[in-house]
C-alpha cells in the first residue's frame, strides 16, 4: 500500500482544491492512503513548506508532486510510485 501526506493548511483555498482532487482520485483506489497534514501544527513541515503548499508527499521515498495538480498528474504521480 502507498502512503501519501497532502499538505496544507487550513484555510487556505487551493488546499481545498488538492484535498478534492485526492479524495476524487481515493475513491477508485483502495491502494493508497493520503493523509492530510495541517503544517500550521507541526514547525518540521511548515519551515520546509509554508510557501509551496499544497504539496502531495510520498513518505517512502520522499517525492512530492507540488502545486498546480490536477487529477490526471496524481494519478501519474502514484503510478509512477507504484512502478519503482
Amino acid at each position: 500500500m502507498l502512503q501519501f501526506l497532502l499538505l496544507g493548511t487550513s484555510g487556505c483555498h487551493l488546499c481545498e482544491q488538492a484535498e478534492q482532487i485526492t479524495n476524487e482520485y481515493l475513491s477508485g483506489s483502495n491502494e493508497v492512503v493520503i493523509e492530510i497534514i495541517d503544517i500550521a501544527e507541526q514547525e518540521q513541515w511548515q519551515a520546509l513548506y509554508s510557501l509551496r503548499i499544497p504539496v502531495l508527499y510520498h513518505t517512502n521515498t520522499s517525492k512530492e508532486l507540488g502545486w498546480p495538480f490536477d487529477l490526471m498528474q496524481v494519478k501519474q504521480f502514484i503510478t509512477d510510485l507504484s512502478q519503482d
